[in-house]
């Protein structure tokens, strides 16, 4: 049920994406790219910054909503009288407060087996900080105070957007070099068998896009690690070093709990921790090695 729960989302998502961006293409007046007589660079530059640009904001807009679908999220009202809740939501204020945020996110649980916590939302105004049934069960106040400070970090830094701004621009760019490639190498506007031009034109831009997203993803994930040691260092200095310190140990010591729920973009991107990556494979990891974490804020 759930897992057909997260197909439906993300089919509605893309759905939202292809008609959002296909009207926006129509409202600018956006000539097709290939023309008769050849390719028109100009339409090329504003079809892929439109589609890479606007993709990516769609989802940041809509990132709240589907973190709440996707988890389950069950927002706490601010005036509770549940007293556990209001713990919850008077730490977040209170973090949220001493990172000079104009505006309180909104405070909410989910229900899962891993503790962990994630921020979201399109802008500081509409964030969320939302933190699993089994992380209130097992941290204490101190570890929990260090986690909120780690989410409340990412919102007062922007992070959200700043992401979403790369990703669009990685994505511009992944669009428009695999097309100009492709339209150069299939010979496509000077051969006369069109029909086999355009085929290996499009078998060159799928080939071409499938390479540039890969190295485009070394990029957006190396920002991404380097995201999570300054919001570590933020929830260091809102809710004390030794907090964050702590707060990572306990993680570190339930690291082989995981929830596959939370590996959705919406949430995983700033979740508190994933599962570490060695070798090669850490060049595509969005978190470091919680170890080398605690280490670094030790240093610090």
């Amino acid at each position: 049920m759930a897992f057909a729960k997260r197909i439906i989302l993300f089919l509605l998502l893309n759905f939202l994406v292809v008609l959002m961006i296909s009207i926006l293409l129509n409202v600018l007046h956006i000539q097709p790219y290939l023309q008769k007589h050849g390719l028109d660079v100009r339409s090329l530059l504003e079809f892929c910054l439109v589609w890479g640009m606007g993709g990516a904001f769609i989802s940041l807009a809509l990132s709240r909503i589907m973190a709440k679908w996707m988890m389950g999220v069950r927002v706490i009202d601010p005036h509770t009288h549940n007293t556990e809740e209001r713990k919850l939501v008077d730490m977040v204020y209170s973090l949220a407060r001493e990172a000079n945020l104009s505006s309180m996110p909104q405070v909410g649980i989910f229900n899962s087996n891993e503790p962990n916590a994630f921020a979201t939302g399109p802008m500081q105004s509409r964030s969320l900080v939302a933190v699993s049934s089994s992380l209130l069960e097992r941290m204490s106040p101190g570890d929990l105070r260090g986690v909120l400070g780690h989410e409340i970090s990412h919102i007062a830094n922007g992070d959200m957007v700043t992401m979403t701004l790369l990703q669009g621009v990685v994505n511009a760019f992944v669009m428009f070099l695999s097309r100009l490639l492709a339209y150069t190498l299939s010979g496509l506007g000077r051969s006369r068998e069109e029909r086999g031009s355009y085929t290996s034109f499009m078998l060159f831009t799928q080939l071409f896009q499938i390479v540039f997203m890969i190295l485009g993803s070394l990029l957006l994930c190396a920002y991404s690690r380097y995201r999570e040691f300054r919001a570590d260092t933020g929830g260091a200095q809102l809710a004390g070093r030794e907090n964050m310190i702590g707060a990572l140990r306990t993680l570190q010591s339930f690291q082989k709990i995981h929830d596959p729920r939370t590996d959705n973009e919406a949430v995983a991107a700033f979740k508190i921790s994933r599962p570490s990556k060695k070798g090669f494979t850490y060049l595509f990891a969005t978190h470091p090695p919680l170890e080398e974490r605690i280490h670094r804020l030790q240093q610090s």
